[in-house]
């Protein structure tokens, strides 16, 4: 990746935007000069094969699960997710004065490096990845967009999607390598590999330190309220989750010890939770006495709507009131939510966590899906390049050493879905 190419392109920038924020790794000559740069970014993310993939990848409840509702019967998948996370923040960002295109681009971005089986592929691939710089989905993420994804190429090499500046800058939830989060020493999250450290600090140019861009907060909350929302309204529609135990004092408290130091601070008080989940059991539109009838879905429809709209206009008054109106773009600003609504926020992932992650058959699948992973690498790293992509095969190939090479069969199983890795894992092991 040559820095003689980074120039930008021959277009105006954004209201708000300068010249710098559309400028991408490698030249390229606008196709359409109506259009705005960050308009195709959003668009090769929606275009390209890792977003599709997203579709095969489980979000919450397994799709294909039986559901105690033939209303509607498929749960999201981390694509559905994706998208309506994409819906929330343009929503949000444009109403704060990001570009909507830009912030859009961030959620369809933000689940790409997702391995298969979410999070639990994550630590298996976690540990199998250790002595190559371990993974991280968000990193994988960063990886996918500007090495993986095949869409431009330089001499050196391919550039992914060639996304702008603010894009990958925009898509970053944690800009920072392995073991430098900023407040956290033990925190496993980060937001880049070592060897992709050039592009990164490309894209982060002009960042102060490890500030989070506005965009990628924004980005960051709508991923909040989308998957804190509707993991709940799948738990109900799969039948998972009686909304009347919420008023068990056993069940709550069972919650709060689930969201607390997960969700929220290992200091928080549980009367400030139990607040939380108070003040929305308490609204008239809460899904009372749910039962899966045709009612009860269009209440319940109402009830999502309502903490969507709930949570994002509490964040938007915050920050307005804190910054006033006009554009806020880049580092002008930092989002403000208030605190009562991530209380609220986050007993909703807390009753999601305790009612449909933590039920018995979800351990024992979780224990299998490990063991898929495991022994698939095991498998991959015996026989490569044989088991690869033709995409990941040349990449073996060229590779420089052991450590460049792990990191292939790393980008292989991360590029699988839920499905393709248990047909690839029987395909390599013989094992159902």
């Amino acid at each position: 990746m040559a820095g003689a190419l980074q120039q930008h392109e021959n277009h105006i920038p954004p209201p708000g935007y300068d010249p710098t924020s559309v400028e991408r790794w490698a030249a390229e000559k606008d196709k359409r000069p109506g259009r705005t740069a960050f308009q195709r970014d959003r668009a090769r993310i929606l275009h390209s094969a890792a977003l599709r993939r997203l579709a095969g990848k489980t979000q919450v409840v397994t799709p294909g699960e039986r559901s105690a509702s033939a209303w509607d019967p498929s749960p999201r998948t981390r694509l559905t997710h994706s998208l309506e996370c994409a819906q929330v923040g343009r929503e949000l960002g444009a109403a704060l004065g990001c570009d909507p295109d830009l912030v859009e681009a961030a959620c369809l971005s933000h689940d790409l490096g997702h391995p298969p089986f979410g999070h639990n592929g994550e630590e298996a691939l976690n540990e199998f990845a250790h002595d190559c710089g371990g993974f991280e989905g968000n990193a994988q993420s960063l990886r996918l967009l500007t090495r993986i994804e095949p869409k431009r190429f330089t001499p050196e090499g391919s550039v992914g999607l060639n996304l702008t500046r603010a894009a990958l800058d925009a898509a970053t939830k944690y800009p920072w390598p392995r073991g430098a989060h900023p407040t956290d020493p033990a925190s496993r999250k980060f937001g880049v590999y070592e060897d992709d450290r050039p592009v990164f600090d490309w894209a982060r140019k002009e960042a102060p330190g490890t500030r989070i861009c506005f965009e990628a907060q924004v980005m960051d909350w709508s991923d909040d309220v989308a998957y804190s929302v509707h993991d709940v309204e799948d738990g109900l529609h799969a039948g998972h989750l009686d909304p009347n135990c919420l008023y068990a004092e056993p069940e709550r408290q069972a919650v709060f010890e689930v969201a607390i130091g997960r969700y929220v601070p290992a200091d928080t008080d549980p009367a400030e939770l139990a607040a939380a989940l108070d003040r929305l059991l308490d609204e008239e539109w809460w899904p009372h006495g749910y039962d899966g009838s045709a009612v009860a879905q269009a209440r319940l429809k109402d009830a999502t709507s309502q903490l969507i709209g709930r949570f994002c206009l509490a964040a938007e008054a915050a920050t307005r009131a804190a910054y006033g109106g006009g554009r806020l773009t880049r580092y002008a600003a930092e989002l403000v939510v208030p605190r009562e609504t991530r209380m609220e926020c986050a007993v909703l992932k807390a009753v999601a966590d305790r009612y449909v992650m933590q039920r018995a058959e979800q351990t024992r699948l979780r224990a299998d899906q490990r063991v898929v992973v495991a022994e698939l690498a095991e498998a991959l790293t015996a026989r490569a390049p044989d088991g690869l992509d033709p995409q990941f095969r040349t990449l073996f190939d060229q590779a420089p050493d052991d450590r460049a090479r792990k990191r292939v069969i790393v980008d292989q199983i991360a590029s699988l879905t839920d499905a393709s890795a248990r047909s690839l894992h029987v395909r390599l092991t013989g094992h159902l």
